[in-house]
């Protein structure tokens, strides 16, 4: 009778203490054509620190960003990013931060903060607004719409008068997305005023604001938009969306 095959290793499971440790070894010399192998256990590490107890998580999270302070190949420090991005929390801010300015790392860095769940991250990406430029800075001010928190609605409301079209566009689009209040007011006061090459951008991104307004149960904030934008003078296709919009209101 054939021996029986022990049950499989589960996907989830935290590697052997001696593997991740060799693996964070391989990973302070890691770059382009090194063997991916050397990492796995890094990987199973994250896999299972993401879902397991607070401990080890923790030490995990020093561990890399130790080493991402330390330097090392853009390679290897953007994968970093990405697993901190998956297992980090208000520690990995401070180390992550300083690389959003940097060519190669700052869209690594801008990813991980961005998926944190924590204040902190979003504070970063604020502070940083000040000493970012171009699509950088375009960047978080994605990461910052996507985030949908509505303190950063003031500090985009300021980014929409940038001179650059790319940081303002963003701007623009990161109100529609995070749909609070004050992001409703911000896109209602720009819209007449936009630059021709925003005005189609800020039309969406008002009524993508009243969609959340309307969700969040701010129908009269929903509406003011939604007036501004069934007017005869916009498009046709936005005047039908406003339309739209207020007749759900009306509902």
């Amino acid at each position: 009778m054939p021996d029986s095959i022990p049950p499989a290793k589960s996907s989830n499971a935290p590697p052997a203490p001696g593997a991740l440790a060799q693996a964070l070894e391989a990973l302070k010399a890691y770059d382009r054509g090194s063997g991916r192998a050397a990492l796995l256990p890094i990987d199973q590490a994250a896999a299972a620190a993401s879902l397991n107890d607070a401990p080890s998580r923790q030490q995990l999270e020093q561990q890399l960003v130790a080493i991402l302070r330390a330097g090392g190949s853009v390679v290897a420090r953007e994968y970093i990013c990405a697993k901190l991005g998956l297992i980090g929390s208000e520690q990995s801010v401070p180390a992550l931060s300083q690389l959003l300015a940097e060519a190669q790392l700052g869209t690594a860095a801008r990813n991980a903060l961005e998926a944190l769940p924590c204040p902190q991250a979003t504070q970063a990406l604020r502070k940083a607004l000040g000493r970012l430029h171009g699509l950088p800075k375009a960047g978080a001010i994605n990461s910052l719409g996507n985030r949908r928190e509505a303190a950063s609605a003031g500090a985009l409301k300021e980014l929409l008068k940038d001179a650059d079209p790319e940081v303002a566009g963003a701007a623009v689009a990161a109100l529609g997305r995070i749909g609070s209040v004050a992001a409703g007011r911000a896109l209602r006061h720009f819209y007449p005023k936009a630059p021709a090459a925003l005005q189609h951008k800020t039309a969406d991104a008002a009524l993508n604001c009243a969609e959340h307004l309307l969700e969040a149960g701010q129908r009269a904030e929903a509406q003011a938009l939604y007036r501004m934008l069934a007017e005869p003078t916009q498009p046709a296709h936005i005047q039908e969306a406003a339309q739209r919009g207020l007749r759900t209101c009306a509902a």
